[in-house]
């Protein structure tokens, strides 16, 4: 088995490495990269890695329909041209009322003003710029202890520490939050720590959804350390997969709190819900953030493409994409539960996860003696077997106060189809029963 030579720290290049900024040397290939090109290059093999989204129900004909509809119109040059760097006016006015009606707001709230949207390629570019607008290296931020491994690799390339912070069913474990916040005030660091990073819906990768409570808890523990570090300390709520729940069940955003407006910074994106290969994701950012991430982004794209945004804009307006979210919503909850039940007769009695209510992923704990890493005889075995997963210590963050977990996996039921969701849990089942 090859891996990446990224990840040894190698970096292709002509010229000699000294020629590089340290955040080039600093940045390598996400694994994710990897786990990718393998299950696309390998016949045969079922990858429950990569969380790609559902291909049979992409909306294709929708598309399709807005596509010309948008050629065809007076404005049809527009869609074709250049727009404003902070996003397309009728998406971020639509998106403003679509997230007051999920917080069950008013359209007049301050916290939701369209004026303090910013429309980005995809939620990723928003979590790059705000790391290059809210932190320098040896910076720190708080984060889920496990998380979202991109935004692992984004701090990384941007020499960002993180603290992990211990994870319940509800979300966050607030005394950890608070122990951790008083280790950093008594070790001198707290003035380093700028933010709390939060995927606090149907969690990428455990599925945990944080409570409104919990939110608002960390919220006001947050500010109550303000005034030691000497700067806000922002909560970055990534809600990217808030509108894949299967129940219905939803909570407010931390932006519905009193007080909420200049310390929360909302996340979300358009790709999952509706089309990744669209590419539009969208943050709604208290000053300075706001303008400081606007400005960077104008260096990075000008902005965000017209026509991608017009598409949404459209598919919103006149109810495709609700129409879209329902059908998806009830294709991945028959997956989850194709996925839980295969795990029930095909994984030993010892292997352990929690039914998700929402989103891509199945979190599973193995017992601790089992290894799970890149270079462990379970994922060799599941290679051969011909299935693919992510192995969960990649979504821990380096913390020097824990060793990183090494039992764990992460499972995506988001592109596999029903019939390959099965057969790849038998494979690993057996991958898994061969190396305990």
């Amino acid at each position: 088995m090859k891996f990446p030579r990224t990840q040894a720290g190698f970096i292709p290049c002509s010229r000699p490495v000294k020629a590089l900024s340290q955040l080039a040397k600093r940045t390598t290939e996400p694994p994710i990269s990897w786990l990718m090109r393998e299950g696309l290059e390998r016949p045969g093999l079922i990858s429950l890695a990569a969380g790609f989204t559902d291909n049979p129900t992409l909306p294709v004909t929708e598309t399709r329909t807005i596509i010309e509809s948008l050629l065809k119109g007076k404005s049809s040059s527009s869609s074709l041209q250049y727009g404003t760097t902070y996003g397309d006016d009728p998406l971020r006015k639509l998106t403003a009322q679509r997230l007051t009606q999920m917080d069950k707001c008013s359209e007049q709230s301050k916290n939701y003003h369209p004026d303090r949207f910013l429309i980005t390629h995809g939620s990723q570019q928003l979590l790059y710029i705000l790391n290059e607008v809210l932190f320098d290296p040896g910076d720190i931020v708080l984060i889920e202890d496990p998380s979202y491994f991109v935004y692992l690799g984004i701090m990384q390339s941007h020499g960002v520490r993180g603290k992990g912070i211990q994870m319940e069913p509800d979300g966050l474990d607030l005394l950890c939050l608070e122990t951790t916040l008083n280790t950093l005030k008594k070790s001198g660091e707290l003035a380093r720590l700028k933010a709390l990073y939060l995927v606090s819906y149907h969690s990428n990768p455990t599925g945990v959804t944080t409570c409104a409570a919990k939110k608002e808890a960390a919220l006001k523990i947050l500010k109550s350390f303000e005034k030691a570090a000497g700067h806000p300390i922002y909560l970055i709520e990534d809600a990217a997969y808030r509108e894949l729940s299967f129940t219905g069940k939803d909570t407010p955003s931390a932006l519905s709190f009193n007080n909420a407006s200049d310390r929360v910074i909302y996340t979300s994106t358009y790709s999952k819900p509706f089309a990744t290969g669209i590419r539009v994701g969208y943050g709604l950012l208290p000053e300075p953030v706001l303008t400081a991430a606007t400005r960077v982004k104008g260096n990075h794209d000008f902005g965000t493409a017209n026509f991608l945004q017009q598409i949404l804009s459209n598919a919103i307006s006149s109810g495709k994409y609700m129409e879209h979210i329902q059908k998806l919503r009830k294709r991945y909850a028959s997956k989850a539960r194709t996925m839980t039940r295969a795990c029930e007769k095909h994984f030993p009695e010892k292997v352990k996860w929690e039914s998700p209510e929402g989103g891509l992923y199945l979190w599973v704990n193995l017992p601790k003696k089992i290894k799970t890493g890149l270079k462990s005889k379970l994922f060799k075995q599941a290679l051969k077997q011909q299935v693919l997963y992510v192995p969960g210590n990649l979504c821990y963050c380096d913390d020097d106060t824990r060793p990183k977990p090494n039992h764990q996996m992460r499972l995506s039921f988001g592109n596999a189809s029903i019939k390959d969701i099965e057969e790849g849990i038998t494979r690993l089942g057996r991958a898994i029963k061969r190396v305990m």
